[in-house]
């Protein structure tokens, strides 16, 4: 088993760390042309919107991984129907909240950036991007799902193709934008939109060709079926919004307690910081198929083997990235055009925030390997409480106690936390071996 499974963690976890950081390109590449393009003040109002951005992409990952862990199962036991139900029914549940989310960004745009504290200096900035970024929502949430659900469909190679090419158009599109033609923050939002629109299109090849199991068609709506996706997607939607929660809880107590500095400082680290939970969710989303599909089949030490290899990648592949952040981080500041002040101050507090990261991963990768194996009360747990308890109570309140020189060490503070109690419940889950469910 070591070898062949040794090769599927290749085949199915590389290319969805390869996806996901192209993905996270997307932000950064824009983050990047907006720095030297537009100003810091630019990149800190994108900053403090982006916590509504990420709200978006929990829900979308909450409806995406919630159809395909059941879909996952489903294809194990061979049932190819029930999982092409799964999969239409994931399809109309997109669609109508990313109509939700394009509505609320068009039309209350404004409101939007008043309450995510866009003050005098961001928020007209904030206004312009956060309004042509809400106008392509629908067509970026479907390739997401479609994306996620060929992942499953054993066409991982593809996706990765698809992330590449969107990730190629939207640097073209932002050079274009932002420089030549001057549209500022409005030039990067729509590079982006139309570089995801294009990615839904490539991705929709794999269904003209009928390749693999899955199929477009009527299907008729079933409300269990709707809360089964809901329920299994709770844990990674949840889990997506630790970092706008985080964003958010850190912006209030940086504004309060070190000024704009502090806001546009963080606002390269939260970049840094995207870039490693690219990383982590890349490798529980390529573990994803293989623990459904080994639950789904009953294999008991394949769906062992795999747990074990993704705990090794989340703990080996996050120290890396901890170490390479740390040693890279003023090139990183450059990179984004910040001014000397802001640097020094970033250089002097990203090692504090980044030995985090490793803690983060186990964390990632525990909860996916719960999710995946019909135990997501659990796993929503460990999400509700590194999501949105814990890390908030830690950001907010240790500051008040400790002073400020605690604020960044708050992501590792939360997420050790967060550990001791995961590794507890999964134990306790496991204690009499793995249950399998019919």
């Amino acid at each position: 088993m070591s070898r062949l499974g040794m090769k599927n963690v290749i085949k199915y976890v590389v290319p969805a760390i390869l996806s996901n950081i192209c993905f996270f390109l997307f932000t950064i590449i824009d983050a990047v042309f907006i720095g030297r393009g537009v100003g810091s003040n630019a990149l800190g109002a994108i900053n403090l919107i982006n916590p509504f951005i990420l709200l978006i992409n929990a829900a979308n990952m909450l409806i995406s991984i919630g159809g395909v862990a059941i879909y996952a199962v489903r294809i194990g036991r061979g049932d190819v129907e029930g999982a092409n139900k799964v999969f239409r029914h994931g399809m109309i549940l997109m669609a109508c909240a990313a109509v939700v989310f394009s509505i609320v960004g068009v039309f209350f745009t404004d409101e939007v950036c008043t309450m995510l504290g866009a003050g005098e200096t961001f928020h007209h900035l904030a206004v312009e991007y956060l309004f042509w970024y809400s106008i392509f929502i629908i067509p970026s949430a479907l390739s997401m799902l479609l994306q996620n659900f060929c992942r499953n469909d054993n066409a991982p190679g593809l996706v990765s193709a698809v992330v590449i090419i969107t990730t190629v158009c939207n640097i073209f599109g932002d050079w274009l934008l932002i420089f030549p033609i001057a549209w500022g923050v409005k030039g990067a939002a729509i590079a982006t939109g139309i570089s995801q629109t294009l990615g839904l299109f490539s991705i929709l090849t794999h269904f003209i060709r009928k390749y693999g199991n899955l199929r477009f068609g009527k299907t008729k709506l079933e409300i269990k079926l709707i809360k089964e996706i809901v329920i299994h997607g709770l844990p990674e939607g949840i889990s997506r919004l630790s970092t706008p929660v985080m964003a958010f809880c850190m912006n209030m107590v940086l504004i309060n307690r070190v000024g704009d500095l502090g806001v546009n400082a963080f606002s390269v680290i939260t970049y840094i910081a995207s870039f490693s939970m690219a990383v982590f969710f890349g490798a529980s989303e390529g573990l994803q198929p293989l623990f459904g599909q080994s639950y789904g089949a009953k294999k008991k030490e394949d769906l062992k083997f795999y747990f074990k290899a993704g705990l090794k990648i989340s703990f080996f592949g996050s120290a890396a990235v901890t170490i390479l952040a740390v040693l890279f981080g003023g090139y990183i500041g450059s990179l984004f055009g910040t001014d000397a002040v802001t640097r020094e101050y970033m250089l002097k507090v990203l090692p504090q925030f980044a030995v985090g990261f490793i803690a983060t991963a186990v964390n990632v990768m525990i909860s996916s390997y719960l999710y995946s194996t019909e135990r997501s009360l659990l796993a929503l747990n460990i999400s509700v409480l590194r999501s949105i308890i814990v890390n908030a109570a830690v950001i907010l309140i240790l500051p008040y106690v400790f002073g400020e020189s605690i604020i960044w060490f708050s992501l590792l503070i939360y997420e050790v936390i967060v550990l001791i109690i995961a590794v507890a419940l999964l134990k306790h889950s496991e204690k009499n071996g793995i249950h399998f469910k019919e």
